[in-house]
């Protein structure tokens, strides 16, 4: 990774963890950070409801927290749904928008994962804009045009290396236990820093994160990577020492 883009290591809960366990999970992480000093940005993204009780928890160290998913409008009748102005009032300084499992579970198309992103934009929120192939994709060979496509159309044109990060997760890859070779992580990710240079006039600051699969064990040959800046972990994040691991990669 380039020295002049601080890595950023992310943890994505999912819907996993209730207070107790999310509280303890979150201070034993803060400790480590505070004692360590890790050389990367650390954040944890927990369940919606717990997103102000880990920050609360965290709030005293060098650990941020995030939202998993904000709703496009700052307010109005969606029942069920968040604002990103509400994350930010609840202690959150980043949104995932765009993940796979929403893209796939909730129809999400690339324009409503642009419109989350500038709705984060507008709370003031870093948004952590998600791309990625399908196996089929991948096997068809359209891989790289697929990404670039999604990269298109979820970015906003505003967007900037301090407003946003795009985090490439090969959907075949996730929850699985299959990791894309070191060469194909290079590949795509090398593929997403050009599209985004070419939109925002040649901007190559942009963090490009890599998630799928990713384990202490592999964190490290897949960070060193010049073009990737950090990882979104999904399943280890929910392991303390495990996601530890990970950010000493860095």
């Amino acid at each position: 990774m380039a020295s002049s883009r601080r890595p950023l290591i992310a943890g994505n809960w999912k819907m996993n963890g209730l207070r107790q366990d999310g509280v303890a999970r979150a201070k034993d992480l803060a400790a480590r950070a505070g004692k360590a000093a890790p050389k990367c940005e650390v954040i944890l993204c927990p369940p919606a409801i717990l997103v102000q009780t880990v920050a609360e928890a965290v709030k005293d160290g060098s650990v941020a927290v995030g939202g998993q998913d904000c709703h496009a409008k700052a307010s109005g009748a969606h029942t069920g749904d968040i604002s990103a102005a509400m994350l930010a009032d609840a202690g959150a300084r980043y949104v995932i928008v765009g993940h796979s499992e929403r893209r796939a579970a909730h129809h999400e198309s690339d324009g409503d994962v642009r419109a989350k992103a500038q709705a984060a934009h507008g709370a003031g929120l870093v948004a952590i804009v998600c791309v990625g192939e399908s196996e089929a994709q991948r096997d068809a060979g359209q891989a790289l045009p697929v990404v670039e496509a999604q990269v298109a159309g979820s970015v906003p044109d505003g967007a900037t290396p301090k407003t946003t990060v795009v985090a490439y997760e090969p959907i075949w890859a996730i929850g699985t236990g299959r990791t894309p070779t070191i060469e194909q992580i290079a590949e795509v990710h090398g593929a997403i820093r050009k599209a985004l240079a070419k939109r925002h006039g040649g901007e190559t600051g942009f963090r490009i994160l890599y998630g799928g699969s990713v384990k202490a064990s592999n964190a490290k040959s897949i960070l060193a990577l010049d073009d990737v800046d950090g990882a979104l972990v999904g399943g280890a994040s929910l392991d303390a020492a495990e996601f530890w691991g990970i950010v000493e990669s860095c």
